[in-house]
């Protein structure tokens, strides 16, 4: 895919960017949710060129948290189950960096909304695919159903409402 058509670009491969110095790094920093259970590790940064920053943070999930998906993957769609099956090699997932905040103190990345069970049923990909918006929609709305029920049209191709909404906003430290 050409680079006019890509979405999202990993911080690493943007020379001309750098996280800022009032942020953390947080590259390698195990993500916890409220119930302190781990759900993966950093692995990357997000950017959104046209908004000019970090949107997501790329987790590569922790093997409990893979295990406990393909639970949920043997039960049929018609059974109430989540309606995908992630496939072999399907070890990350994205999440919107408004919805973690950050434990400079103990190196951790915390998530007080998204739960465990949320990040089990959440769809992942393999590491070095392109994340297309298709993706990031389905995904802000398995994290934020509530904000996409009040009729915020996530299905937004304006990037600029899009990183608009609450899941984008980066966190007071």
């Amino acid at each position: 895919m050409a680079d006019d058509k890509k979405n999202l670009f990993y911080l690493d491969d943007l020379s001309d960017y750098k996280v800022a110095s009032d942020y953390s790094d947080v590259r390698g920093w195990e993500v916890i949710d409220p119930q302190k259970r781990t759900i993966g590790k950093v692995e990357g940064l997000l950017v959104n060129k046209e908004a000019e920053k970090v949107v997501y943070l790329d987790v590569e999930v922790d093997q409990a948290l893979i295990d406990e998906g393909f639970k949920g993957d043997e039960i049929s769609n018609q059974e109430g189950a989540h309606g995908f099956i992630n496939k072999d090699g399907e070890r990350h997932l994205i999440i919107p960096i408004g919805i973690v905040a950050i434990d400079e103190d103990n190196k951790k990345v915390l998530s007080h909304e998204v739960g465990y069970d949320t990040f089990v049923k959440t769809k992942r990909y393999t590491k070095g695919k392109n994340i297309d918006r298709q993706y990031e929609v389905q995904v802000y709305e398995t994290y934020l159903p509530a904000e996409t029920s009040e009729g915020s049209s996530t299905e937004s191709k304006d990037t600029e409402n899009f990183y608009k909404r609450k899941g984008f906003q980066n966190r007071p430290k």
